[in-house]
């Protein structure tokens, strides 16, 4: 597949701005009215998206004059993956060269004739994802190695373009409707973290009726539950599409009001200082405290069964009507980039990732540890007041077209 790129003139105002925040190091000495050549795009961010549906798929780089040039300018390209650790060391983030096997290239030269102020283009092609790693974000360098013809230089700051790949990714994901579903899993140890980050993907197919309309989504803590790390919608009088966090040093309420038939990833994280809520990536709320959690127990859904019928009781009356996806456990905060950046899924060998249940399993009853670490849930063995319980046939997979991420 092609996928056409068409590129907007560029605007004199944004170059300005960009010779001035881009090369003002060289202070007095930097002659602001001079003609330069960029990678075309790059004026405000070199970041851009690459979307790949299908192999192949292209994008055309292009490089532009700040003004139009007198003569033919040759400028010559090249991708190097040596400038990915740059970028990740400059902006926080955590991407990757994609493999040399996925990528081709049609050419590396583009000509800027007399006249005009923009190049002919070179095809940059995806041919593959064989070899791409399940949640990893790729992107691909492509920088202007030299130009020659018309006495221009190469604008420093914006002479690299950085194609990040962006990918449909379709999933599947657990029912939670059934409240007999609910339970927790136990796990063999506690793991004490002092900072951590726990993320969780729910879609919500309705907002249950009834007299306590509360939505208890899921809880990791000990076993004792000395310390909560609770999530549930429209608690105490809260509006219904609310988000509740209860943390180890109080609750924190979602200034986002969520919406039926969509996804989110809803992030938490603690530094030591400041408990954060995130939604898709952006902070939402935060609450400052000093005490960090333990993990051994992840529960999903309101597993308390009070005895109640089944109109009555906890479970039936703090109903999560959805389903869930990708939850992660890592021992350190993460930055906005790192959240954003693994919306869709995230590389199970990632620094300080203690547990991922991908949830993507699609069969059976057992939720795998993606990172390798032993952390299985088997709902055939599920917990609930304390006690085992097969749940295995309340397990239900769900793939379809609502079950698609797109990063």
């Amino acid at each position: 597949m092609k996928t056409k790129i068409y590129f907007k003139s560029i605007l004199p105002v944004a170059i300005g701005a960009l010779l001035f925040t881009g090369c003002n190091s060289e202070g007095d000495n930097f002659d602001y009215g001079r003609e330069v050549i960029l990678v075309t795009g790059t004026e405000s961010n070199p970041l851009v998206r690459f979307t790949v549906e299908d192999t192949p798929a292209t994008y055309t780089v292009t490089a532009s004059a700040t003004g139009k040039v007198s003569e033919d300018v040759k400028v010559t390209f090249a991708q190097d993956n040596s400038l990915v650790e740059a970028y990740n060391t400059e902006h926080k983030t955590s991407y990757y060269a994609i493999p040399e096997s996925a990528i081709e290239m049609d050419g590396t030269e583009g000509t800027i004739k007399a006249g005009s102020a923009a190049s002919t283009g070179v095809n940059v092609r995806v041919v593959s994802t064989e070899d791409f790693v399940d949640g990893r974000v790729y992107v691909i360098p492509v920088t202007i190695k030299s130009i020659s013809g018309g006495g221009m230089e190469v604008l420093d700051a914006s002479k690299t373009i950085f194609l990040r790949i962006s990918r449909v990714i379709n999933f599947n994901s657990l029912d939670m409707t059934d409240v007999n579903f609910y339970g927790n899993y136990y796990a063999d140890e506690p793991v004490d973290l002092p900072n951590y980050t726990f993320e969780i993907k729910c879609y919500i197919n309705e907002w249950h009726p009834g007299s306590e309309p509360i939505s208890r989504l899921c809880n990791f803590c000990p076993v004792n539950e000395s310390i909560t790390n609770l999530l549930r919608f429209g608690e105490n009088g809260q509006d219904v599409n609310s988000l509740q966090w209860v943390t180890p040093g109080g609750g924190l309420i979602s200034t986002t009001r969520f919406n039926t038939g969509q996804w989110y990833t809803i992030s938490l994280t603690f530094d030591g200082s400041t408990y954060r809520m995130y939604v898709d990536g952006v902070k939402d709320s935060e609450l400052a405290g000093t005490k960090g959690t333990v993990f051994q127990r992840l529960e999903l859904g309101m597993s308390w069964f009070d005895g109640g019928t089944a109109g009555t009781s906890y479970p039936f009356k703090q109903r999560f009507l959805g389903r869930i996806a990708e939850i992660r456990l890592w021992s350190r905060p993460l930055t906005t980039s790192e959240l954003q950046i693994g919306i869709c899924g995230v590389d199970p060998a990632s620094e300080g990732l203690v547990a991922y249940w991908k949830l993507n399993d699609g069969e059976g009853a057992v939720f795998n540890d993606a990172t390798g670490h032993g952390y299985n849930i088997d709902w055939s063995k599920a917990m609930q007041n304390d006690q085992q319980y097969d749940k295995s046939s309340y397990v239900n997979w769900l793939l379809d077209d609502k079950n698609k991420c797109s990063q």
